[in-house]
């Protein structure tokens, strides 16, 4: 018996002002140049079932941009970022070089009172396996770290392979599922 193909596309969120300082986020808005690339991307978003987003307000409002009713997803919420929240890597770097050295190379660790890679692999784990056999094309507004997550997971790659990615603003990826397996599509679209 043949069951029917998930379609998942993630789109990530239009550009904030942390994102264009290269700083890991706080709850911000995207800024206006963002939102307007986003209203006319929404035209080539195709048909979907149903529409995601996470809960930080540069999702939100990314998602409204694109014309969707998204219902919000603690799961499709960025990394916890704790204490580095606001700042720049460099930053972070020239003020406590061994722990962000310890965060990109360990998998396990975390920013101070935030959330390491293996919590963020498994949260979006949880939320992939929950739709991958619903057989619905989905679309979900979310984070460059969720999107990475996402594509470590399907392909069961290692989890320092999350380093490896890139995921620009408002880009699209796609992802399928059949028989609860997910696969790779396509990565980094473009918004254009």
């Amino acid at each position: 018996m043949r069951t029917s193909t998930t379609r998942l596309t993630l789109i990530r969120h239009a550009p904030s002002d942390a994102t264009r300082r290269s700083a890991f986020p706080v709850d911000e808005p995207p800024d206006a140049r963002g939102l307007d690339e986003a209203a006319a991307l929404a035209p080539r978003l195709g048909r979907f079932d149903a529409a995601w987003s996470g809960p930080a307000l540069r999702a939100r409002q990314t998602a409204e941009a694109l014309g969707l009713t998204a219902t919000v997803a603690p799961e499709l919420d960025e990394c916890d970022f704790g204490s580095w929240r606001g700042r720049t890597l460099a930053e972070l770097h020239a003020a406590d070089p061994v722990a962000v050295a310890a965060w990109m190379e360990d998998p396990a660790a975390a920013p101070r009172g935030g959330e390491s890679l293996l919590a963020l692999l498994e949260r979006v784990r949880g939320w992939l396996a929950a739709r991958a056999d619903d057989g619905s094309r989905t679309v979900a507004v979310t984070h460059a770290g969720v999107i990475r997550a996402a594509v470590v997971c399907a392909l069961e790659a290692p989890p320092l392979a999350f380093w490896r990615l890139d995921v620009a603003p408002l880009s699209r990826t796609v992802l399928h599922a059949h028989d609860g397996r997910w696969t790779v599509r396509a990565v980094n679209l473009p918004p254009s």
